[in-house]
């Protein structure tokens, strides 16, 4: 496939993808594909795509940050945790080979958005706080495990974290989307570092579709309604079947 295809498949989708992000969450579940339905192998789609992430991740960590979302030291002690897993998972990612790691993705992907989709409550009304300790030590070892899981494949991380955070860690919810965004960075920059380093990554269409997907995060966030999850859904569902067409296609034709 040619670069321009590329670029014409790949832009779009994760500027469709960082829309659904700040509609409804799991903009992932679309930016990955689309670098797999436009041919990149699958080593090197995950690469490309932790660069978009990292953008987009990077400006809506600064925002939180801002708004006081962030309790630095806990989110600091979450954020070396999540590099030490991160930079594990991709490493491992790596031990796989592209064809069998297109089938493991057949299994993670639908696996992944059924469990996003599915989980609705992110409420702790009626939960009482726990100890500075436990908090910090059950958001430690969400962070690592999620980190490993992020270097290895990534999305819906960031749903993951945020259940994991507001119902084990007891967390308010805007304590626990800050300590998401912290994590999600961390292991974002840290998978992406192990795949430069590996030859992994297609540099220049990650970054121009990065400003495709902070574009339409900024369009989605600025169009947000309480029906956002009901419009994008179906797009994903689209943008699934189209990715599970050609990976089907590649394992059979052996491509």
């Amino acid at each position: 496939m040619s670069d321009l295809w590329r670029y014409l498949i790949v832009c779009p989708l994760v500027f469709l993808g960082g829309y659904v992000d700040a509609v409804a969450g799991g903009g992932g579940l679309i930016s990955l594909p689309a670098y797999l339905i436009a041919g990149l192998p699958a080593h090197a789609a995950i690469g490309t795509n932790k660069v978009s992430s990292a953008m987009g991740t990077t400006l809506t960590t600064y925002k939180f940050w801002k708004k006081g979302y962030i309790d630095w030291r806990l989110g600091l002690l979450c954020a070396v945790l999540a590099l030490a897993g991160s930079t594990g998972g991709a490493n491992l990612a790596l031990l796989v080979s592209d064809r069998v790691f297109k089938i493991l993705l057949l299994f993670i992907l639908p696996i992944t958005a059924l469990y996003v989709f599915r989980s609705k409550s992110l409420e702790t009304a009626g939960k009482d706080p726990l100890s500075p300790g436990r908090t910090a030590l059950i958001a430690g070892v969400c962070a690592l495990v999620i980190g490993v899981y992020d270097g290895f494949y990534g999305p819906g991380t960031g749903t993951f974290l945020l259940l994991l955070l507001t119902g084990l860690a007891r967390m308010d919810l805007n304590s626990a989307a800050g300590t998401t965004k912290v994590i999600n960075l961390s292991t974002n920059i840290a998978a992406l570092v192990t795949y430069l380093i590996n030859g992994k990554v297609v540099l220049v269409l990650g970054l121009v579709a990065g400003m495709f997907g902070i574009a339409g995060n900024w369009l989605g966030a600025n169009s947000f309604s309480k029906n956002g999850s009901k419009i994008v859904k179906p797009l994903i569902g689209v943008v699934l079947s189209i990715f599970f067409v050609r990976i089907l296609w590649e394992l059979l034709s052996g491509a």
